[in-house]
């Protein structure tokens, strides 16, 4: 992804850093946390051949401005949308991982009428369980810690943050080269400070704190992908299995050689899946009034859509 460097663009005062290229249907990539748009560099070059392709990096995340601030769900699908439109694009496909994922699902959720396609990679949202380094960074004192226990010299010195990683849990490979170079990031204050914001949005010491899977009856009436790795140490495959199986239009694709990072460990695989999604697929376009429809059936009781969790709700 080098070629396609960094550009940048203030939104409400904000710097806003984002890679950009291609033409054709649009795609907006959503990376996770810790991370940047540097995460799909296996990915992005081949995919502008055939598309517009759009990676942000995320306010508190890489290069773009990390202010105190919101750092919900909610102001991230916002943001992704305010990025999407100053660029001139009304409507895209969607690609989240991990909180990203979650950053797609509200996004598609709060402003329907720009996703054309929803798919989820190695999502967060979906269930309770989380790695242990994850929920161990929302404890109180972790922004202190957290920098002393994954820094620059740890990251450079791979067999020891492999031997730390792998103490929690993380999977040998990827997984863990990819956390140690996020946490590595968290040496500086205000990263650190917007990390774990973020973070205490989503997840408690207990686990992932947000569960959209009362909201998943919305995504029938979208085309909707969900790739997981078979080996994901930071989100059990599990939680993959278990929305396909609640959105029986979904299409769900497990890759057998990877972990929290699919598009990292087989980005061959990665590229085939998400073309022959998007060829084989048509963009929705939900009217309002259906919309509308949609919810009132989802509050009827009974309904799975009438739970009593979801986005900004704790799960039992």
């Amino acid at each position: 992804m080098d070629r396609f460097e960094l550009q940048e663009i203030t939104l409400h005062g904000h710097r806003i850093a984002y890679r950009a290229g291609g033409s054709g249907p649009v795609l907006v990539l959503v990376h996770g946390i810790t991370s940047t748009s540097q995460t799909w560099s296996k990915v992005f070059p081949l995919l502008t051949r055939r598309f517009t392709v759009i990676a942000p990096d995320l306010l508190g995340h890489g290069a773009s401005a990390k202010p105190r601030g919101d750092y919900s769900l909610g102001a991230y699908a916002s943001g992704v949308r305010d990025l999407l439109v100053a660029l001139g694009h009304e409507r895209a496909t969607f690609v989240g991982h991990s909180l990203g994922g979650g950053v797609a699902m509200q996004l598609a959720y709060q402003f329907p009428e720009r996703c054309e396609r929803l798919v989820l990679v190695g999502s967060g949202g979906l269930g309770r369980e989380v790695n242990l380094l994850l929920r161990a960074s929302t404890l109180p004192g972790s922004d202190v810690v957290l920098p002393l226990l994954v820094n620059r010299h740890l990251l450079d010195a791979g067999r020891l943050a492999g031997t730390l990683l792998g103490k929690v849990g993380l999977q040998a490979g990827t997984d863990i080269a990819e956390i140690a170079r996020g946490h590595a990031s968290l040496a500086d204050r205000d990263a650190r400070a917007a990390f774990v914001q973020t973070l205490r949005t989503i997840v408690d010491p207990r686990g992932q704190r947000v569960d959209a899977r009362d909201r998943l009856y919305l995504a029938e009436h979208v085309p909707f992908l969900i790739v997981w790795g078979e080996h994901d140490s930071i989100i059990p495959v599990a939680h993959g299995r278990d929305a396909h199986a609640l959105v029986p239009s979904s299409r769900l694709e497990v890759f057998e050689r990877s972990g929290h990072f699919p598009h990292v460990d087989e980005p061959t695989r990665f590229l085939e899946v998400l073309e022959e999604f998007v060829d084989s697929t048509e963009p929705a376009n939900v009217a309002p009034e259906e919309w509308r429809e949609l919810l009132r059936i989802g509050a009827a009781p009974g309904h799975a859509g009438a739970a009593t969790t979801g986005p900004g709700r704790a799960a039992a």
